[in-house]
């Protein structure tokens, strides 16, 4: 036997309370000399053994009951499968966790993953006990604790079941068992149970790490813990990417972008239809004909901007099994004209070969609204930057410190800034300007440029002929258009002097030279902007970049990008959503309305330089709206599903149980099975109950008796008018 409590046995030592009370009023009489007390002493001594037999009959009934009540509170139990002679019920704390996460949502044409692990649940809630300690938490990316350590009542539970839904989600495994082991050590039972009901995607739960596989193992250490699967097809069709691809997000002006169906089945799919929605109205179709299983097929999708501002972009599939990942979001951010300064620090060649790119057509037209300037480099102090996007230092020598914090300030405010290398360049100079030291206030702050500036390096082969990028390129918006060229046309482009450069940790690579990790372009932000460098120059004598089709194409992507501000950035759900200040905001909340139409207030915090909301945990799909207070107009913010859930496929219950293999983890595919292991494993009797009732039961004896001798105590005192009688003959006074 086991006590839950074993401190709690301390209390029997209470024991010893009758047995004083019985010791003191034994001994503690007073005799009161009385002569008619003469004539009742033979009467006396024939009761008194008669009394001392029941005195000590009701102290047994007390210390008994004492007894009864400190095992009880003690909360024995057995866990020994023969120990059935112990008065007692089979009971558990339980944790019932279910599967959250977007995948859950597959329907199979009579109903959904989350459904029937909602069936399963209410299955082992009918071996819960009525005041049992039971948790419900639902499983994602953040787990939701719904109810946690509340006593079970069998109706409540149900109506808290049929309350809860899918999440757009995605599960994080690794987290599980953690999550599990702190909610099963918080249940203060005997015995413990843990039931995970998942759709146990292959994608998810197959080829764990041995890191999880211990958690998993501790945790049955400390429970008992059954792994119910609820399984379903793997057909799913998935938009997994939607991005922008070429164009100017410019009022008047169509931009291309891609869009891209996965089928996640293992049957092919025909006529799917990829419908393009721009703030709501369809303005584009595309009909793919045929998608193989297990891959994917993109479509170009063509978008006007008519109007300035923010446009919500969304391009979806209908008659899926699986609605959630179906649609994709992104936002562009539309000008009603774009402004571009070059600062030329050299004889006046590379700012016209920037121009030349930047102007370029296919058709050779002009655009009236795209405005590219080449200005010196000592004409610079004499701009207004105020109404320029895109700043591009060309070769520039050096800056001032007021430069500096200048170029910073538009930067930060969303403008864009573009650098070049060149021989003009004073190295130590600009490594100063960049260093991100505020004058006035002595804080540090983000750099100016990505990478501090070293010396001038030879890139050229063995041969003497110039390195070219490197093929392999990141998933970054300034690489799109250059994934599209064929890689010997891409190879042509060659480089043969570049900067030795030290990247910062705020910066991120965005093309290398082919065979080496030497970056040729580098990327960060600054505020609401960014911040484009390249370690080479773009005149010829350190490459042929300007000569190939390569240079206008990142340079007009570039612009694109930089043009636009941080909301273009599509988040996905679980990420943290964020609203940058330039400056100290008069509000100190910011307001964030979700797609549910909810309005989430958050306060505006310093964070290193800048004054930042976050929103953090981000748990819809949809348009955000972020506003810097509740009257200002918002600005909306895209976030999608992580499209890795897509992939529904579910482990078969062999394959399962050999994932599981030597964690101690039951796998219960059917309901049959799941009562059976119930049965089977919950082996443990507590016996508080019986303990708690037997005492109460003897107390209620003791007091039944001690009030009959009571009344009988009091029905043979003498009457007023009389006096005592001996012998059963009264004697009167």
């Amino acid at each position: 036997m086991t006590f839950l409590n074993p401190y709690v046995l301390l209390a029997g030592l209470a024991v010893a309370l009758p047995i004083v009370a019985h010791l003191l009023n034994r001994y503690q009489v007073q005799h009161t000399p009385w002569a008619a007390m003469q004539f009742l002493n033979r009467s006396v001594r024939v009761r008194s053994r008669q009394l001392r037999l029941r005195d000590l009959l009701l102290l047994i009934l007390r210390c008994f009951a004492v007894l009864l009540l400190a095992l009880a509170l003690a909360r024995p139990a057995t866990q020994n499968p023969d120990g059935s002679w112990l008065p007692g019920e089979r009971r558990a704390g339980v944790v019932i966790a279910l599967d959250a996460s977007f995948s859950m949502q597959h329907h199979d044409g009579n109903s959904t993953r989350f459904e029937r692990a909602v069936k399963q649940a209410g299955v082992i809630s009918e071996r819960i006990h009525t005041g049992d300690p039971v948790t419900l938490v639902l499983l994602g990316n953040e787990h939701r604790v719904v109810a946690r350590n509340m006593a079970f009542e069998p109706v409540q539970f149900r109506a808290i079941l049929q309350q809860q839904t899918a999440s757009a989600e995605s599960l994080d495994l690794d987290s599980v068992p953690k999550c599990l082991q702190e909610l099963a050590e918080d249940m203060n039972t005997h015995q413990r149970e843990v039931y995970l009901v998942s759709d146990v995607q292959a994608q998810v739960w197959d080829h764990r790490s041995d890191q999880l596989r211990n958690a998993m193992q501790d945790l049955s250490e400390i429970a008992s813990v059954f792994v119910v699967p609820v399984l379903g097809n793997s057909d799913n069709l998935a938009v997994t990417n939607l991005e922008f691809v070429s164009g100017l997000l410019r009022k008047g002006t169509v931009a291309r972008y891609q869009a891209t169906v996965r089928n996640c089945g293992l049957s092919p799919v025909s006529d799917v239809e990829v419908q393009c929605r721009v703030d709501g109205v369809e303005i584009d179709s595309k009909l793919i004909r045929s998608i193989r299983p297990d891959s994917s097929e993109t479509v170009s999708l063509f978008v006007p901007f008519h109007n300035v501002g923010a446009t919500r972009i969304t391009a979806e599939i209908n008659g899926d099994s699986l609605e959630t990942d179906n649609v994709r979001r992104a936002v562009a951010m539309v000008r009603d004209r774009v402004s571009v300064l070059c600062v030329d620090g050299s004889s006046g060649d590379t700012g016209r070969i920037i121009v030349s790119a930047l102007l370029a057509r296919d058709d050779g037209t002009e655009d009236e609204d795209y405005v590219v300037r080449s200005v010196p480099w000592l004409s610079l102090p004499a701009q207004d930057l105020e109404n320029v996007d895109v700043i591009v230092l060309a070769d520039v020598p050096d800056i001032t410190s007021d430069q500096a914090r200048q170029l910073s300030q538009h930067v930060r405010q969303g403008g864009g800034l573009v650098w070049f290398a060149g021989d003009q360049v004073k190295i130590a100079e600009w490594n100063e300007r960049s260093a991100g030291q505020n004058m006035e206030t002595g804080k540090a702050e983000t750099p100016l440029l990505p990478a501090v500036i070293g010396q001038v390096v030879d890139s050229r082969d063995a041969l003497g002929a110039g390195k070219p990028l490197d093929p392999s390129m990141p998933d970054h918006v300034l690489c799109r258009p250059l994934r599209s060229l064929p890689e010997d046309l891409l190879s042509e482009t060659r480089f043969l002097k570049r900067l030795k450069v030290e990247p910062s940790a705020t910066s991120v690579p965005v093309l290398n030279l082919a065979g080496s990790d030497s970056p040729i372009l580098l990327e960060h932000t600054l505020g609401r902007g960014h911040v484009v460098m390249f370690t080479t120059s773009a005149e010829a004598t350190w490459n042929n970049m300007a000569l190939t089709p390569v240079f206008p194409m990142l340079m007009q992507q570039i612009v694109t990008y930089l043009a636009g501000r941080e909301f273009e950035q599509p988040r996905l759900v679980g990420d943290s959503l964020s609203l940058a200040y330039t400056n100290e905001p008069d509000a100190n909340n910011a307001v964030f309305d979700t797609p549910a139409e909810q309005t989430i207030t958050v306060p505006v915090r310093e964070y290193r330089d800048q004054y930042v909301a976050l929103l953090e945990n981000a748990t819809e799909a949809g348009f955000y709206m972020a506003r810097v207070s509740v009257q200002a107009p918002g600005m909306p913010i895209a976030v999608n599903v992580d499209c890795r859930e897509s992939d529904v496929a579910c482990l078969t219950e062999s394959e399962l149980s050999s994932s599981l293999e030597g964690t101690g983890i039951m796998v219960v595919a059917t309901e049959t099975d799941l009562l059976s292991s119930i049965e089977a494993t919950r082996t443990g009797r507590s016996s508080w109950r019986f303990f708690m009732l037997a005492g109460l039961a003897v107390l209620l004896i003791e007091s039944l008796f001690a009030d009959h001798l009571l009344k009988r105590q009091w029905a043979r005192q003498p009457k007023p008018d009389q006096s005592p009688t001996k012998d059963g003959v009264t004697v009167n006074a």
